[in-house]
């Protein structure tokens, strides 16, 4: 299935002889065994060239630390490739792999996706296994998918990795190479969870309102419909990263005090949040959950922009201090994180440039467990407008 294609791994999953820093100076050692999905892409073929690098704790848009530096968008060597899995986007993107392993807690494989110009989903919680690191991360908003040129070579990293792939239909490459979704009804939002301030760019607002009218040219009915995202979203969704931030700092690394200060400091507060506040906020999420999947009564699928602007200027984050991350880390990607605490598969699909020659995306929200719905779609985006033939330089 994946035959000798080199696939690189976001380093918050075990690769067996290599350490786990999680983007930090510190590990627990090196890996015994693969992560499994790890094992699950040796199985299928694929060949394991790498780790990628991350930012401490998988805790920011952008790919910046003071151990390791700051990784460079392929696009534009100024800029960030985004963030968490930065390091996934970039080598993707630059050709040094066929696919990339990232995860995703709030945006981390969407966003270096749409600014790098790639094609990149987070499927239905835990059908890319987790296990054994990080099997609940984030308190359960972390999921893991691929970074990757192409929506097929996404689909056929699903059909190695997904635990109930539909391989006996072809799997999810079958409805890739059809392209065909059928007629769809697609609501169009802009709409961002009350709590967040993120003023929608104008080339991202372009790109969202280019996008629906090809799907309006593809024959798909498009309608301005906005999810219903409850007032409590925001606390449920923090409460739960600040948690999952502190658990990762205590049972992932061999010792969290050489964190950097923000880190550090962001961990101490997750630690601090009381036990009840947790319960509440996982308790939460089926009532979060049924108000905002009540628009897929009337839709197929949703289409959101993928972040609000373009990539922040590489070395930001770490010029910066913990009330700032606090303030401002979600600013730039405010759509991202309502489907991680849903569980929903949502991707982010290739949607042209800005002005300054970086891609743009948008993106496509499906029903939980409809990744071939989702991936169908994408895939008759890309027929339509072809965008993997375009590379970062100008290279072919």
């Amino acid at each position: 299935m994946l035959n000798g294609v080199p696939v690189a791994i976001k380093d918050d999953a075990d690769v067996a002889g290599l350490d786990t820093c999680h983007g930090t100076a510190t590990s627990r050692g090196r890996a015994v065994v693969d992560a499994d999905v790890v094992a699950r892409l040796r199985a299928a073929g694929a060949v394991v060239v790498g780790k990628t690098h991350i930012p401490e704790l998988s805790m920011s848009p952008a790919t910046d630390t003071t151990t390791y530096g700051s990784v460079r968008n392929p696009w534009d060597l100024r800029r960030t490739p985004g963030g968490s899995s930065g390091g996934s986007g970039a080598a993707a993107a630059d050709g040094l792999c066929g696919v990339a392993l990232g995860s995703d807690g709030a945006g981390s494989i969407r966003g270096p996706a749409a600014w790098c110009g790639l094609f990149g989903i987070k499927p239905t919680r835990d059908r890319v296994p987790m296990t054994p690191d990080a099997a609940d991360g984030w308190q359960g908003m972390a999921h893991r998918g691929p970074l990757a040129r192409t929506v097929l070579d996404a689909a056929l990293f699903l059909d190695a990795t997904v635990d109930d792939a539909p391989l006996e239909d072809g799997g999810f490459a079958a409805a890739v190479r059809a392209a065909d979704p059928g007629r769809l009804r697609i609501a169009v939002s802009t709409k961002v969870p009350v709590g967040v301030v993120a003023p929608l760019g104008r080339e991202e607002r372009e790109a969202l309102r280019g996008t629906a009218q090809r799907l309006r040219a593809l024959g798909h009915d498009v309608v301005e419909r906005d999810p219903d995202f409850p007032p409590s979203f925001w606390a449920a969704a923090y409460t739960r990263v600040l948690r999952g931030i502190a658990d990762q700092a205590r049972d992932e690394l061999d010792d969290p005090a050489v964190l950097e200060p923000r880190s550090r400091n962001v961990a101490a507060i997750g630690a601090r949040i009381p036990d009840a506040a947790v319960r509440w906020a996982r308790g939460a999420e089926d009532g979060i959950a049924r108000r905002i999947e009540a628009l897929w009564d009337d839709v197929d699928v949703l289409l959101t922009p993928s972040c609000a602007d373009g990539p922040y200027t590489a070395g930001t984050f770490t010029q910066h201090g913990t009330a700032w991350w606090l303030a401002f880390a979600a600013r730039r990607i405010p759509y991202f994180a309502p489907y991680n605490l849903t569980g929903q598969p949502a991707a982010s699909v290739p949607a042209g440039f800005d002005d300054d020659g970086l891609p743009l995306g948008v993106q496509l929200v499906g029903r939980p467990r409809d990744e071939a719905t989702v991936l169908a779609l994408a895939a008759q985006l890309e027929q339509t407008h072809p965008w993997a033939q375009r590379r970062p330089g100008g290279r072919a």
